[in-house]
């Protein structure tokens, strides 16, 4: 499957740098992917088979301050909306489906609340729940303190980052084994994103822990949420809280899966698409 990167400017002068499939005629469906918490935007190769085996065009990007694209302290979860439409239009998309990993779940649910004339469905797997206090956010998160600092705001967050390290128990066993094997090229990717810096990861937690500044209950697409029963980064009460948020979502429950092997569900997640597209 061939790949092209492409920067997209925006109106305020910066831009995205962004990873395309290629269009194809024949192709039944384009799937837009939002990356997790810290990662490039390149597209990882199990996305890359699942995607070329089901004749789906790919296309995914670096969030401001991931991979090459420009910078924007202070951003939103609402405006992964405007990006993603920006790419869109650059690349010819008028209609095309979203699936999101972790941090990038809430982003994902950004464009299905907010493009709705042209998100046709939308995919979550392990993605947090917007900040509220009907329960405890932070519970079972086995390493919060970076969320719990961006609550405090950016400065806060940025402190936090100069002494933070890495929680090895944030992940189950069959997460290290997912990341020895299947999913090697997260990891490898994960600390390429880390290596440039703590930025996109710094305004991701902040934009996690403010208002989301969109309304789950206006999703009109059908939603599918993919949550690891044991996830200890972002916990299963998220999952079921969207769950109850959203008009028109499923659930899936992973009772044996934690925050990274719930990722081999991506090849049923884009059948599911399939169906709906």
């Amino acid at each position: 499957m061939a790949l092209t990167e492409l920067d997209v400017p925006l109106r305020d002068g910066g831009s995205l740098h962004a990873f395309d499939t290629g269009a194809d005629p024949s192709s039944p469906l384009t799937l837009v992917w939002h990356h997790g918490s810290p990662q490039t935007g390149a597209p990882l190769e199990p996305l890359l088979e699942a995607a070329s085996a089901r004749g789906i065009r790919l296309v995914s990007y670096g969030r401001p301050s991931y991979g090459g694209s420009t910078p924007r302290p202070g951003r939103d979860v609402a405006s992964a909306a405007a990006d993603v439409a920006a790419i869109a239009d650059v690349l010819g998309l008028e209609r095309f489906a979203v699936m999101g990993a972790s941090g990038g779940g809430p982003h994902a649910l950004a464009c299905a609340a907010l493009l709705p004339e042209r998100v046709t469905g939308a995919v979550t797997l392990a993605g947090i729940a917007p900040r509220t206090t009907a329960y405890d956010w932070f519970a079972g998160m086995a390493s919060p303190g970076g969320l719990q600092a961006a609550v405090e705001g950016r400065a806060a967050r940025a402190a936090f980052a100069e002494t933070e390290e890495s929680d090895p128990s944030q992940f189950l066993p069959v997460d290290w084994a997912a990341l020895d094997e299947r999913w090697a090229t997260l990891g490898a990717d994960s600390a390429r994103a880390g290596e440039a810096g703590p930025d996109g990861l710094i305004d991701d937690d902040v934009a996690f822990a403010a208002p989301w500044d969109f309304d789950l209950g206006s999703i009109g697409a059908p939603v599918l949420l993919v949550q690891g029963e044991g996830d200890r980064v972002v916990p299963a009460k998220h999952a079921s809280w969207l769950l109850a948020h959203i008009p028109r979502a499923s659930l899936w429950m992973r009772l044996d899966d934690g925050h990274v092997s719930v990722l081999d569900v991506v090849p049923d997640a884009m059948d599911w698409l399939l169906e709906r597209s």
